[in-house]
């Protein structure tokens, strides 16, 4: 008779594996109290609607309490998603989230008349209050606002939009509570013959699994699961796609993509650059598939067989204080302050470690100005939960400098930029452990999740990117997004990314259902753009060259406070050139090479 393993609940999580709310809101009477505040700093700001173009003062004191009303309502948000996410089946706790996104919705349309009202200025009167001493603070910002002109509408209609954000964004709140909450998974026999209810969480550790009954048993049970949500999925997705297209259309843009990167100031061909430059090395990853294919003695390799190690025999389980120590020593690099830093996140609990009973899936760093930047974490003991943990605090102390560094209205890192620093401390995680290590197995398994870290992140990552650009463009054209189309393109590019080497399973076509990040509006092709970046700075930082290094920790305490390529050139990348991403890739073909003459 086999065991059933079922998921601990919050309450049977350690004190110590839970993230401290505490310094945010000591209580939910706290959080009411401070909710209660937004009437009073929303007046204080619309005090000065109809009164811009009177005085540079006027505009200066709006950005004030602007500034001042943001923080407060970040603050209530963060506190209130952070705790929403410990159990996304708490109605108590959703019910804070659920009251803050409400508020949200209608501060935004309350405020909607400041850019109409900003942009309807002289031209003459807008120069001279804008370069004076005044304003000499926000003079970038309101640059930034000039720049976006021509898609800005009148007060009325960006108060009405304001309003509606609520309703309009509902598609991908309901695909968060389908891929969190709801959807159920069937049991499955574990390698020890174990029924476990599948997981997002234990999904990876089971299709790392040696035994390929048990990768293909939790690959099936994955997508049976999505597959049987296929139409109601396709429909949150083709909201959410029409939401981003319905705002290129009222605001004027050309397409939804150049929509998504007008925000960072990147220019469309920075995009489609990179798809283009890593369609051209695909054989670099084909050749990859293949050494699995002769490593494993096999003719073809199914999706389910991408993830297990080329080391089979190689076990490792990591605890979570060795993972601690191993990221405190491989950060040395970055310095003493920095390493001093980050022995915060481990004693005064910025990391909620792990999985639990209705908890959110995956990992994240989330906080504000004035909270820890919190981690969350489903750690399983795995070497793909280091890295990730070393991930997630790369984008915490990327938010503690540029929050320290930087005023409130600065302090918020452009999102082009948000997977760099996350990057670069994996890389410097695979350094530290391949030069310590005197396992030639665990070198070899480490040479192995290298190149699984690339493939996912940088050729996966822009094969996503590369299927937003198509489902886009198609509803664009007037297409629908249906179930059956949306499987047949995704496993289209499937079939391109993996080659022959690997023979894909049908049921891969269904993959795009459960991608939370379709749902960002071209997020993910940042994640590929970071991995090049990275590529770079941590050979940078590992160089010992005292002038490489302040010059990335002048990256970490940017914020947005220049041009975001600026900020990536004055840290040694360029990424408006394929440089960056031809370096990575030909760095992922050297660890092949060196994983297959270890391995064969």
């Amino acid at each position: 008779m086999s065991n059933s393993v079922q998921q601990a609940t919050r309450s049977e999580i350690p004190e110590n594996m839970k993230w401290d709310l505490s310094d945010l809101y000591a209580s939910l009477e706290d959080w009411d109290k401070d909710f209660a505040q937004i009437a009073k700093k929303l007046n204080n700001f619309n005090q000065y609607q109809g009164k811009l173009a009177n005085c540079a003062e006027n505009i200066k004191l709006a950005l004030e309490n602007s500034d001042a009303l943001d923080r407060l309502l970040e603050k209530l948000y963060t506190f209130a998603h952070l705790l929403s996410d410990e159990d996304m089946t708490n109605s108590e706790n959703l019910s804070y989230l659920d009251k803050i996104s409400s508020k949200f919705a209608e501060i935004s349309g309350a405020t909607a008349w400041f850019t109409p009202e900003l942009l309807s200025i002289s031209d003459n009167k807008m120069d001279e209050y804008i370069n004076s001493d005044t304003l000499s603070f926000y003079k970038r910002s309101l640059d930034e606002i000039l720049r976006a002109k021509n898609h800005i509408l009148s007060d009325k209609e960006e108060a009405l939009l304001g309003k509606a954000s609520e309703v309009l964004s509902s598609s991908s709140k309901t695909f968060s509570m389908l891929n969190n909450a709801d959807i159920k998974f069937a049991e499955i026999e574990d390698e020890d013959g174990n029924k476990v209810e599948l997981t997002h969480g234990n999904y990876i550790k089971f299709l790392e699994s040696d035994k390929q009954d048990v990768r293909k048993a939790a690959f099936n049970a994955m997508y049976d699961a999505f597959y049987n949500l296929r139409n109601t999925l396709a429909s949150t997705l083709e909201a959410t796609v029409k939401r981003h297209i319905l705002s290129v259309n009222l605001r004027g843009y050309d397409s939804a993509l150049s929509a998504a990167l007008y925000p960072d100031n990147v220019d469309i061909e920075v995009y489609d650059n990179l798809i283009e430059t890593v369609n051209e090395k695909l054989p670099s990853l084909h050749n990859y598939y293949n050494l699995r294919k002769k490593v494993f003695k096999v003719d073809s390799l199914n999706a389910y067989d991408l993830h297990t190690s080329l080391i089979p025999e190689f076990k490792i389980d990591v605890p979570w204080d060795t993972a601690c120590n191993w990221i405190r020593e491989a950060f040395k690099p970055l310095g003493k302050e920095y390493c001093d830093i980050l022995e915060q996140a481990f004693d005064k609990r910025w990391i909620d470690v792990l999985e639990s009973k209705g908890k959110r899936s995956g990992a994240y760093s989330s906080g504000c100005y004035d909270s820890k930047p919190f981690v969350l974490m489903n750690y399983n003991n795995t070497l793909s939960e280091v890295f990730t943990l070393a991930h997630e605090l790369g984008h915490s102390m990327h938010s503690y400098y540029s929050k320290e560094y930087q005023e409130y209205h600065y302090a918020d890192y452009k999102i082009f930029v948000a997977e760099v620093a996350s990057t670069t401390n994996e890389l410097l995680l695979h350094d530290y452990l391949m030069k310590t290590s005197k396992d030639e197995n665990l070198k070899q398994y480490l040479l192995n999740h290298y190149c699984d870290s690339v493939r996912s992140t940088l050729f996966r990552q822009t094969m996503f990117a590369e299927f937003e650009k198509t489902i886009h463009s198609n509803v664009e054209k007037g297409l629908a997004l249906t179930a059956d189309s949306l499987s047949e393109w995704y496993y289209n590019l499937n079939l391109k990314y993996h080659g022959n080497a690997v023979v894909l399973d049908k049921k891969l076509e269904m993959e795009w259902s459960r991608i939370p990040h379709f749902y960002y509006n071209f997020y993910v092709y940042k994640y590929a753009t970071g991995h090049s970046a990275a590529c770079i700075l941590s050979k940078n930082i590992l160089s010992g060259n005292t002038e490489l290094l302040d010059a990335y920790m002048g990256f970490l305490k940017a914020g947005s406070s220049k041009n975001v390529l600026d900020i990536m050139k004055d840290a040694g990348v360029d990424l408006t050139t394929s440089e960056p991403t031809n370096i990575a890739i030909k760095e992922f073909d050297n660890t092949v090479t060196l994983l297959e003459q270890s391995l064969l």
